[in-house]
């Protein structure tokens, strides 16, 4: 895209003016004080549009009838009582009798104790404590400025995303301009736990909410001043194993927690053995094995076709992501995510792994998806209130899976005959039937005594149309169903797009055909981000991310990619970074920015995943969980609303030491980015000048600041 050069001699000077040398105890990090140029493309805005196709055959409820389970599982029954005893008490400190919150909050009080306390802009003599039963480190404060009163972090943030809404469902003339009205911060303190996500570990925000009802104790609540901390190493860390090994073993002291393999080692999740924690790849409702849960799931919806009509799925309460680590052997991509602190850092584990994963919770927003993305959404004894509040989060999930999708719901209510479970299960009923999802099979796994359920999503409006009673109502037509970005729920169903041209009005090309063919609803009457026609430019930007990576990135960048398998690229237009990466034995988390075209439904259209997300904040995962990021003219445009020393210290927590990072950018922004990784210890690899525009590689080392400051 062209863009424009400013003259940047000012503010090189003032950065070369706050860099200085680390002394034994305190450190400076730079910060940027001037807004950069506009990097708008010249395209102009474009619509992406949709197109049909016919209902798959279903399941006749004759069949339905004879898959019925019976109530023979008596002693499965009593273990699953126990089991939904057990997960209430998850959390460490919950003693018995306690209130149980199903997503993992015993009460009010303890909520305020399981909540990490980090506030990195406090009084220097405030002490960190970093998990002292587990002695995973020390603990310590680093001051970058020596003083011993820490100035403010960063002075408040203008964002022009204080809407918190992703407004635009097609491509929109420009993204944000706006410069941030702070005044420059040469020092600042460094000192948070190992585990520490700023955004899910706001214990003085959560600890003023009103109310906790609908689990938004577990949703993002972000500090008003992004913090620039450094996040210490747990003792005894090591580079992670390499995937595929890593699926089944870590290192213990990565992740150095053993709850979790006390309360669920019985049912295969995770296990302690010596200096490694094992998955032998079993669930709460595949203890004999997920690939055995999995072909269990296709026999009996055949439809289903996994890796070829199926690719990419939601899983609902992952666990350790044991259901997604072997739905890689199936050619399926899973965006897995569970709440923070629900099971005792099961995200944390599932990354470690070299599996997809999210802290997020289902409470009282939306998740940050598009509508109508996923193949399959499934829900493994997940415990989400699916029936509660008129079905809201039944209904969110509706708005997620694609028109002619499945819900696969594996949970007591199913099979078990239970008071409780017969009382859910009519209620479910109730609401699906209402929702016009069709019941397709209930089918019992012998093997592991337990059953599912799969409902078909409509793809037309006709059953809607023809409902005695609008419940749940239809959502009026000002209501975008792409809206993810702090967007409440909407109990509400969106009607089936039905025109040609409309983006889920027919199922795409299997996989893995869909990977580099144009969507059928990107029409060429309108210009895509690059300027073109809005088809022709995804198949040019997919041939020029194949030639990057195949003449740049694979060996020019200093990079092994036999090591990398976490990687996220932090501004994806059309995916192509992924697509060009398919053949490695990696995953790409593609990050669409809330100021930025909307282009995440096409990135799922042709078969990858991703997120929406503002990188003037803290992203929802934990430290050290991605071996490579890749930033395409991402920092010249976040230094126009956001400090790039907070934005840099985030990309520092969530690389792993060892890993890397790709950035191509402006020469002057790229000045400035080296500069701060060099303040850091990362190891600049290379950087190459090609006309106006740099490429940066780095790696992350094991540095860390070495200042202590004893307890308060």
């Amino acid at each position: 895209m062209p863009r424009t050069d400013i003259d940047d001699a000012r503010s090189q000077a003032n950065l070369n003016d706050q860099i200085s040398t680390l002394d034994k105890d305190t450190k400076e990090l730079p910060v940027e004080e001037e807004a950069l140029k506009d990097q708008e493309s010249n395209g102009t805005q474009s619509t992406l549009e949709e197109t049909e196709v016919e209902k798959d055959p279903q399941v006749d409820n004759a069949n339905i009838t004879q898959n019925q389970i019976t109530n023979e599982d008596q002693e499965r029954r009593v273990k699953d009582q126990h089991q939904q005893q057990e997960d209430g008490r998850i959390q460490k400190g919950n003693p018995e009798g306690q209130f149980k919150d199903p997503q993992g909050a015993i009460s009010d009080d303890q909520v305020h104790q399981d909540e990490t306390p980090v506030n990195p802009v406090e009084d220097v003599h405030t002490s960190q404590k970093i998990d002292e039963n587990n002695e995973q480190v020390k603990d310590q404060e680093t001051s970058m400025d020596g003083e011993r009163n820490m100035t403010s972090l960063n002075q408040k943030m203008n964002k022009e995303t204080s809407s918190k809404k992703k407004s635009e469902a097609s491509f929109p003339n420009g993204e944000s301009t706006e410069t941030p009205k702070t005044k420059p911060i040469k020092r600042v303190m460094v000192y948070s736990s190992t585990d520490y996500i700023p955004c899910l570990d706001n214990e003085k925000l959560i600890a003023k909410l009103y109310n906790r009802k609908h689990y938004e104790h577990r949703e993002r609540h972000c500090p008003e001043e992004s913090p620039a901390c450094l996040v210490p190493l747990p003792k005894g860390y090591k580079r992670p194993i390499d995937w595929p090994q890593s699926r089944d073993k870590i290192w213990y002291h990565n992740v150095p927690h053993t709850l979790l393999a006390e309360v669920k080692g019985h049912q295969n999740w995770v296990k302690v053995s010596g200096e490694f924690i094992t998955f032998p790849g079993g669930g709460t409702q595949f203890v004999h094995g997920a690939l055995h849960y999995i072909d269990f799931i296709q026999e009996a919806v055949p439809d289903i076709a996994w890796g070829k009509r199926s690719r990419v799925v939601l899983d609902v309460g992952c666990g350790v992501a044991s259901f997604g680590g072997y739905l890689f052997e199936r050619d399926v991509l899973t965006m897995s995510f569970a709440p923070k602190d629900e099971h005792e850092a099961q995200v944390q584990f599932a990354l470690e792994r070299g599996i997809p994963a999210i802290s997020a919770v289902m409470g009282s927003q939306r998740l940050q998806f598009p509508s109508k993305v996923f193949d399959v959404v499934h829900c493994a004894r997940c415990r989400v209130p699916w029936h509660a509040d008129g079905g809201a989060l039944l209904l969110e999930l509706n708005r997620l899976l694609k028109p002619g999708g499945y819900f696969v719901w594996s949970a007591t209510p199913v099979y078990q005959k239970l008071e409780e479970d017969v009382k859910i299960w009519k209620e479910m009923t109730n609401l699906t039937v209402a929702m016009c999802w069709e019941l397709v099979a209930i089918k019992k796994d012998r093997l592991n005594s337990v059953g599912v359920a799969v409902y078909h999503k409509p793809d037309s409006n006709e059953c809607y149309e023809q409902r005695k009673q609008n419940y749940p109502p239809m959502c009026k037509n000002d209501d975008d169903p792409d809206a993810a970005w702090y967007i409440p729920l909407q109990s509400c169903i969106h009607r089936v797009p039905i025109q040609e041209n409309e983006r889920g009005s027919q199922w795409p090309e299997e996989w893995p055909k869909r990977l580099q063919t144009p969507p059928y609803w990107l029409n060429r009457s309108h210009k895509g981000i690059y300027g073109k026609p809005a088809p022709d430019d995804f198949t040019a930007d997919y041939k020029l991310w194949k030639t990057v990576v195949s003449k740049s990135y694979m060996s020019g960048l200093g990079i092994s990619w036999s090591n990398v398998r976490n990687v996220m690229d932090m501004r994806s237009v059309y995916g192509g970074f992924a697509a060009a990466l398919k053949d490695l034995k990696i995953w790409v988390m593609n990050v669409v920015n809330i100021d930025s075209p909307d282009t995440l439904p096409i990135i799922y259209e042709r078969g990858l995943f991703g997120i929406y997300h503002d990188w003037c904040e803290s992203f929802s995962t934990y430290p050290r969980t991605y071996d490579l990021l890749h930033a395409d003219h991402l920092f010249s445009r976040l230094k126009k609303r956001c400090k790039l020393v907070a934005v840099m210290a985030e990309v520092d927590r969530i690389v792993r030491p060892g890993g890397k990072l790709i950035v191509r950018d402006e020469s002057n922004t790229i000045g400035e980015v080296e500069k701060l990784l060099k303040s850091l210890h990362w190891e600049i690899f290379s950087n190459i000048s090609k006309k106006q525009e740099r490429i940066l590689s780095a790696q992350k080392s094991e540095w860390r600041p070495h200042s202590y400051a004893a307890p308060s």
